[in-house]
């Protein structure tokens, strides 16, 4: 009997044939093996399913025939034969074909027991260097290292156009207990399409994109694209190590400019097809920097199947959408952003994921990544399905994937969208539909340490990158650090102030004198969290109108109106985010399939407005009272509420001695001779006017310089007489440093983080009450 036959069993043999061994290698490749008569060598065994004959070809280049032990398994012994063995197979089939290649089966594993070890414990902080495709060289070949998780699978193959999407060709190997399967694939490349095929334990084939996929075909292919590593020249090291120096982000100016790539700029000539990552990059830079922006924001970038979800249903989570280039295109969009001075922000969607059966949906036909229990793993409001937070291979799949963003891209941020419904486990859901923790609560355990490790490890080995959540209801403690009880986000979206300010402004003037408390409500509560401000493409769509649109009077007011909307976003305490379009106050409701309405710039109304974004920016930037203190009581006070006849209000904004005063006048009506408090003597020279005729104002004349009198006024020892344009915002700073005294009722001031946070709860549901009766999850 010959040392092929001899060595291998019918088991084997069959488990082989029928394409489920989860060792291949142990069966397939070369193995040390004695013949009859004691010559010690090598037997090769390969398998084609197609294959009518094999030879195996020498490193000298000889060919020998090899014996058929079944149809489409074949061996041969190669006599005093020792490892290294660099040996080739050359199939035959029956139409002609012959296919020659390397061995796959004759490599050792690429992945180490440290890889594998971390991975189950959840720590694997670049789990997309061990799993993926990755173009290598093993033994002097040239090829494709592929990994993927499926630890629930029977047997796991790749395939693509290089074994003719044939499962059965190129099985990989089980990497025992780790759930990992492992095959190093010669000859496949950078820009080979490939996709696996799952045998699951129930006998099903399942043919999904690889999870860790970095590139993936333009939809609605949705095979994954094999790219190389370490390809992209950066140009950007001022900008890296003055991040790496980790600046504390709560005392830096913030403005984000938030963008949606597919529809900030189209090219109608060509068929109205959205821009390019580098094609994008320079124009978007420019216009952004230009206005003052500091960071530009990012709807969700990573692969989606269906564009009208505009990111937020995420199939390919370490790859950049292929519609608008490849990863090297995405990193020199990122790179041209820092050389523009912006940080770049990126959505990320932790939260859940689509149902399409070729993604994650149970992946390994089971419910890997989600629960099985639908109560826990699926949302009813959006059809998605819920990651299983407390899976450590879950768990580490995402806190590696927000790294990978930050570091193999070199973006500056992640804004976590929908926060809330990762932290109630009844979000959404009427009683009978959702499962109580293990303590009782409504409260998700799991996605609250997931959160928290999340943000800590982001700060650990990320420093300077900044966590922002979008959280739509009361929790409380969503900035504050973990071992304070937090979740350890640097920012939280505020929607209640969102929500109270549109609808304020939003009142005809006439009647704002009794709504007053809609705009000043928000500071009762502004010291519970570090807040971010947005104006989101949320309150842009859905019959929403735009931020023009939502204005009351007629065209001029309604431009008027806007500029003390975006005004009051700048001056007030917080962070701010404007959608794009909003800085030309764009006339129509955003649509993703289509440009924002950049020929509104040649309306000379338009371009004024536009101008009046930019001065605010600059203005901003410029002064850091406006931005040094956003996150404490020093850096801001009321110096009058009370005038809701006229619906003016005033307040200052400080760094130290350094002394700003906002004045809001918010009604059409001009006032002449109008006393306000001020806490410094001598000038205050105004720096901005929104109602200036350079931005499309009245003109009415307001005060370059006003001089301090010695007449008490608003609680301080001396004040200011100064003339309010009608629908305006007044910016002026004492040039004199120092304070005055300043004598009046407690209720007046900013009230004091603990005092506030002990009815935190009260404060956010009445800041936005509608809003949050609407998003928060059920009691």
């Amino acid at each position: 009997m010959s040392p092929a036959r001899f060595t291998l069993s019918a088991h084997d043999a069959h488990r082989i044939l029928a394409g489920e061994h989860a060792s291949p290698h142990s069966v397939l490749g070369a193995h040390p093996a004695t013949a009859a008569d004691g010559t010690g060598g090598l037997v090769v065994r390969a398998h084609h399913p197609d294959a009518v004959a094999a030879e195996l070809v020498a490193p000298a280049g000889d060919a020998t025939a090899m014996e058929r032990v079944a149809d489409g398994l074949f061996a041969a012994f190669v006599p005093a034969a020792t490892f290294p063995f660099a040996y080739r197979l050359r199939f035959r089939h029956a139409n002609g074909d012959v296919w020659e290649r390397e061995d796959p089966y004759r490599f050792a594993p690429t992945l180490g027991e440290l890889d594998t070890h971390l991975l189950g414990e959840g720590r694997h902080r670049r789990l997309w260097e061990m799993l993926g495709a990755h173009v290598t060289t093993v033994d002097g070949v040239a090829g494709t290292r592929f990994a993927v998780w499926a630890p629930n699978a029977r047997r796991v193959s790749v395939i693509g156009h290089f074994n003719r999407w044939d499962g059965r060709v190129n099985p990989m190997r089980s990497l025992g207990g780790s759930g990992v399967w492992e095959l190093f694939l010669p000859g496949v490349g950078a820009g080979d399409l490939y996709k696996l095929e799952i045998l699951t334990r129930d006998g099903e084939l399942r043919v999904k994109a690889d999870p860790m996929a970095r590139m993936m075909e333009q939809p609605p292919g949705n095979a994954s694209i094999v790219v190389e590593d370490g390809a992209y020249a950066w140009e950007d090291d001022e900008w890296m190590e003055r991040r790496r120096r980790g600046e504390d982000p709560r005392h830096l100016p913030m403005s984000v400019y938030e963008v949606h790539l597919g529809s900030w700029a189209r090219v109608p000539e060509e068929g109205d097809r959205s821009l390019t990552y580098r094609e994008i990059a320079p124009r978007l830079a420019a216009h952004a920097a230009g206005l003052g922006f500091t960071h530009v924001e990012l709807m969700p970038v990573m692969e989606h199947p269906f564009a009208g979800s505009w990111g937020y249903q995420v199939s390919g989570y370490y790859a950049p959408t292929s519609r608008f280039g490849t990863p090297d295109d995405f990193r020199y969009f990122v790179d041209v952003m820092h050389q523009h001075g912006l940080g770049v922000i990126l959505d990320w969607v932790p939260a859940h994921f689509p149902k399409d059966d070729w993604a994650l949906r149970r992946f390994d036909g089971s419910a890997l990544f989600e629960h099985e229990d639908p109560r826990l793993g699926e949302h009813p409001d959006w059809g998605t399905l819920i990651f299983n937070y407390g899976r450590n291979e879950v768990r580490n799949f995402l806190v590696a994937n927000a790294l990978y963003w930050l570091r193999e891209f070199h973006c500056d941020g992640l804004r976590v969208d929908a926060v809330a419904s990762m932290l109630y486990l009844d979000y959404s859901r009427k009683p009978g539909e959702w499962l109580r923790n293990r303590y009782g609560g409504r409260e998700n355990l799991e996605a609250i340490d997931f959160l928290r490790e999340t943000n800590a490890v982001v700060a650990a080995e990320e420093p300077g990158c900044v966590m922002i959540a979008e959280e739509s209801t009361a929790w409380p403690g969503v900035t504050d650090s973990p071992d304070q009880g937090g979740l350890g986000f640097h920012f939280k979206w505020n929607m209640g102030w969102m929500h109270d300010t549109l609808k304020y402004f939003e009142t005809d003037p006439l009647y704002r004198r009794w709504h007053q408390g809609q705009l000043t409500f928000a500071m009762v509560y502004e010291y519970t969290e570090r807040f971010l401000m947005p104006l989101s493409h949320d309150e842009v769509v859905h019959l929403k109108q735009s931020l023009v649109r939502k204005m009351p009077g007629d065209g001029w007011q309604r431009l008027a109106n806007l500029r003390v909307l975006l005004a009051y976003q700048w001056l007030r305490p917080g962070k701010k985010l404007l959608f794009m379009g909003g800085e030309i106050a764009q006339l129509e409701e955003w649509n993703h399939d289509r440009s924002v309405d950049w020929h509104l710039r040649g309306d000379p109304a338009h371009a004024r407005f536009e101008a009046f974004v930019a001065e605010l920016g600059r203005l901003y930037r410029a002064m850091p009272p406006l931005w040094r203190h956003d996150h404490e009581p020093e850096g801001f006070s009321w110096v009058d509420t009370a005038d809701e006849a006229n619906s003016v209000l005033s307040f200052l904004r400080r760094d130290g001695d350094h002394h700003v005063l906002v004045v809001l006048n918010l009604t059409p009506v001009p006032h002449e001779d109008y006393r306000v408090g001020v806490p410094c003597e001598g000038a205050y020279e105004c720096r901005l006017s929104s109602d200036d005729d350079r931005f499309g104002g009245s003109g009415f004349a307001t005060l370059a310089r006003a001089e301090a009198e010695r007449s008490p006024f608003h609680g301080f020892e001396q004040s200011v007489r100064l003339r309010l344009p009608p629908l305006s915002a007044v910016v002026y700073e004492c040039t004199s440093r120092g304070g005055g005294g300043r004598d009046r009722p407690r209720r007046d001031r900013a009230p004091g983080r603990g005092a506030v946070r002990r009815s935190a709860g009260r404060a956010a549901r009445a800041g936005g009450a509608g809003e949050l009766r609407r998003r928060r999850a059920p009691s």
